[in-house]
């Protein structure tokens, strides 16, 4: 099928490349001429782990293309997906719409009649039935499941479709967009306008709910000696509940969850119906992040004045280079207005982040990072800064000193070295003070 997205970011540039894998003839639109000329050229302008070589080989032979003209895109496409931002609104914990109703505004003027106009941002309910009611061309609602670091492998392989369609013609265009997806088995749930919405905005607070609630279980596990890791491991085993998501650490972060909870009670109230627990899921997640700082000074003597803090990460979460409401960052540009001298080094997200916070200092490898560091936060779960080796590493820092704030580091490993060692949610290793 010829397909357009509208949006190139994160969400668009994926499902345009992938959409091409699959077949389809695809128009990327952007009002960005910048980022359409780097995708045009084959470079993606942020870091997503298989991306590159899809939008690479399907712009060389022709199946990719991108533009900025909306008449080029109406003309084409026989599907439009809107894949544009839905940040949070500067003075609301609502969903700025603005990005959303100019791209549905845009290409409903320039679509054929029979086209069919499918959004896949994140949007408060209502949002679909609202824009069905002004497009002269027929809508659906598609949502999104992408894990950053994994998304080509979520739009290729997702483990489900949700197809919010009026019509049984929008459910077929839908199902023969996604024909090789569902052959390989992919469920695919069709339902209406508000409950195909909810389903994103459900998920992510189901998953927010759960980080933060093995988080608070490590404020209780710190109040009473308890260990938060092996509490985790126990309620890991009950079918009811599962392992993944209950590792305690540093909290979430991102361009997703933050906001779209925060958005999701807003629209509730609207509603007249209270999801309260939410605002404390984010009172919670932002806990963490305080104690790590507390952490951080109990370690140097109450105050870090001077003290030279190397910060491992800088990313939200591994294999991304997304700095969005991060908690490395956040923890890091707190320290430095305590009066810390705090290096960061990250494997991805440096550059990012020096736009973004331009008075910390960084590095180019974690062996120059600790270098001379006196303590060490971990605070972004890459898979190398988990590799470290405690004890050629005790020998380039002053101080052998690390708080783990995401709950990996081997403890006994790190103490057996000569470190002391500190993690949220778990008692001081067997024999230090």
């Amino acid at each position: 099928m010829r397909l357009t997205v509208i949006g190139t970011g994160y969400l668009g540039a994926t499902h345009a490349a992938c959409m091409a894998e699959l077949g389809h003839e695809v128009l990327g639109v952007d009002v960005d001429p910048d980022k359409v000329a780097a995708l045009r050229a084959g470079r993606v302008p942020f870091h997503e782990p298989g991306l590159p070589e899809l939008i690479a080989e399907h712009t060389a032979s022709g199946r990719l293309r991108f533009t900025t003209s909306y008449e080029e895109a109406g003309a084409f496409g026989e599907v439009h997906f809107v894949c544009v931002g839905t940040p949070q609104l500067k003075d609301s914990e609502g969903a700025d719409l603005t990005y959303v109703d100019a791209a549905f505004a845009a290409i409903a003027r320039h679509a054929a009649p029979d086209a069919l106009l499918v959004g896949k941002s994140t949007v408060p309910v209502g949002t679909a039935a609202r824009l069905a009611a002004v497009c002269d061309a027929e809508v659906a609602w598609n949502p999104e499941f992408l894990r950053e670091g994994f998304a080509v492998e979520d739009t290729l392989r997702p483990d489900r479709l949700v197809f919010g369609v009026e019509s049984d013609r929008a459910e077929t265009i839908l199902r023969r967009v996604y024909e090789p997806v569902l052959a390989a088995g992919t469920p695919a749930v069709t339902a209406d306008f508000p409950t195909a919405e909810l389903v994103k905005t459900a998920a992510n607070a189901f998953l927010a709910t759960k980080i933060s609630f093995i988080n608070a279980m490590a404020e209780v596990c710190e109040a009473a000696g308890g260990d938060v890791t092996r509490l985790a491991e126990a309620l890991g085993h009950d079918d009811r509940i599962g392992g993944r998501f209950l590792r305690s650490g540093v909290g979430f972060g991102g361009g997703c969850l933050p906001k779209d909870i925060r958005a999701f009670a807003h629209r509730a109230d609207e509603l007249g119906v209270s999801l309260a627990f939410l605002r404390e899921v984010d009172a919670i997640n932002m806990r963490r992040r305080d104690r790590v700082v507390e952490l951080a000074r109990e370690l140097c003597g109450g105050d870090v004045l001077g003290v030279r803090i190397t910060v491992l990460g800088a990313a939200f979460k591994p294999d991304s280079d997304d700095i969005r409401d991060s908690p490395a960052l956040n923890v890091a540009a707190r320290l430095r207005l305590d009066g810390a001298d705090v290096t960061v080094y990250d494997p991805a997200a440096t550059d990012n982040a020096r736009k973004a916070f331009p008075l910390l200092g960084y590095a180019l490898s974690a062996e120059e990072a600790l270098r001379g560091a006196d303590l060490v936060l971990h605070l972004t779960e890459w898979p190398q800064f988990r590799e470290i080796d405690p004890e050629p590493a005790r020998l380039l820092v002053r101080r052998p000193r690390i708080v783990d704030g995401r709950g990996v580091l081997d403890a006994d490993r790190w103490t057996a070295a000569g470190w002391r060692f500190r993690a949220l949610g778990r008692p001081a290793p067997h024999g230090e003070e």
